[in-house]
């Protein structure tokens, strides 16, 4: 054989060779980025070494479900590369970012860039109890709960409203507080000690505790950079302060006014033909509160029905995100993913501090909670302020809610 065809034949070898050697590599490539379908249970790191879990199932390498009692959230599409994934939620900025250890296993963090935070993620395949029941439940918590959160810490402290239903081990339910509720919460009670968690992309609650027939104490978990106590007693006739009790407009204001950039950065303002001779209703909200996703999924439906009459609708954003092109991002992608109709107004950017807020609408006489309602009559005078609002987790709060708005807004409609 001659010099140049050994040389030929050599060189063939190793093209085989590498051609053999990368497509093994690829193979192995991509059986690692490839995920269980099926059920996986995910845990979170809070403080105090607890575990706050929740459910997730794979549909296929694109699609991912998360699970909270009756609550189900579709994430937007996963981002695999090599052994990275990437998990987006549909309206909230915040994601998880881990690697897949092995076809069973995730670890990663679920982080919210804007608030700086980043808790310890993990996920593992197959398991499909949020919580491991361990003995038989001796106390049911099952009725309506009167709660003090941070009772003994008087800047902190807030009241709330339990309401639970328990069958044998299994628990669900939320707390209600006059800003909102605690959304879906599922969890067990052993024994006479609970725990109960949700996750929706936002916010990651955890409440831990032990209960009686007629008490409970336990703590509260916000991520990993909250922790406070809460007590309970239960009483069948207990209720929170009316929503449209807690705020108002201040003395010497009868109107409501504002003049913000909608997310095309055109002005628009409270005397604008679009509001005038209308019922006009003013949504304080943003992009990163879930209690303002559900109460945007419920006014956009009623928007969408009763668009045809004298009544406006107009959301003002206040958002924690740093840069005004970062909140626009984010409120155009609620916008799109509940295909709001009406205006959405950037009121404040870089921080959701209420007493910043208060800047911004100084005619309120304080901004409690996001969201905050306001209700404005066709010759522009303010009736009636709701503060808070009682999401589907509430049950039939959230029927009630929706019955007195729709005759409220009705009666006013009926005005001239």
């Amino acid at each position: 054989m001659t010099t140049r065809n050994a040389l030929h034949s050599i060189l063939g070898v190793l093209m085989v060779s590498c051609l053999f050697f990368s497509c093994k590599q690829q193979a192995q490539k991509e059986e690692i980025i490839s995920l269980q379908t099926g059920a996986w249970r995910a845990v979170l790191e809070v403080q105090d070494g607890k575990k706050l879990p929740f459910l997730l199932e794979v549909l296929d390498n694109q699609q991912i479900r998360v699970f909270n009692a009756e609550e189900t959230i579709d994430t937007e599409a996963v981002v695999i590369q090599g052994d990275s994934v990437r998990i987006n939620f549909p309206v909230f900025e915040g994601y998880i970012a881990a690697k897949l250890q092995d076809s069973m296993t995730l670890s990663g963090s679920f982080i919210q860039e804007s608030l700086q935070r980043s808790v310890p993620f993990i996920a593992t395949y197959g398991v499909q109890d949020r919580f491991e029941i361990l003995h038989a439940a001796t106390t049911d918590m099952t009725g309506n709960w009167e709660t003090v959160f941070s009772e003994d810490v008087p800047e902190d402290r807030y009241i709330a409203q339990g309401v639970f239903t328990q069958q044998g081990n299994m628990l669900t339910g939320t707390f209600r507080t006059t800003t909102g509720d605690y959304r879906y919460l599922e969890g067990v009670m052993n024994g006479s000690d609970f725990e109960l968690s949700t996750f929706d992309g936002a916010h990651a609650f955890l409440f831990t505790g032990t209960a009686t027939d007629s008490t409970m104490q336990g703590y509260f978990y916000s991520g990993s950079h909250w922790k406070e106590p809460f007590v309970a007693k239960k009483n069948p006739s207990y209720e929170l302060p009316a929503a449209d009790t807690l705020t108002g407009i201040k003395d010497g204001y009868d109107t409501f006014t504002f003049n913000f950039p909608d997310l095309a950065g055109q002005m628009v303002a409270a005397t604008d033909a679009q509001f005038r001779d209308k019922v006009t209703i003013v949504q304080l909200m943003g992009s990163w509160c879930p209690n303002c996703l559900d109460e945007s999924k419920y006014y956009t439906s009623y928007y969408k029905k009763h668009k045809g009459e004298d009544i406006a609708f107009v959301a003002l954003a206040f958002e924690y995100a740093k840069t005004p092109e970062k909140a626009i991002k984010s409120l155009t992608r609620l916008q799109q993913k509940l295909g709001i109709e009406y205006p959405i107004l950037l009121a404040q950017y870089g921080t959701s501090n209420k007493q910043k807020a208060q800047e911004k609408v100084p005619m309120l006489e304080k901004v409690l909670s996001y969201p905050t309602t306001i209700f404005i009559d066709k010759k522009g005078k303010v009736r009636k302020v709701h503060t808070g609002f009682n999401g589907p987790a509430t049950g039939e709060k959230y029927i009630t809610f929706k019955r007195e708005f729709e005759s409220f807004v009705a009666q006013l409609l009926k005005e001239s």
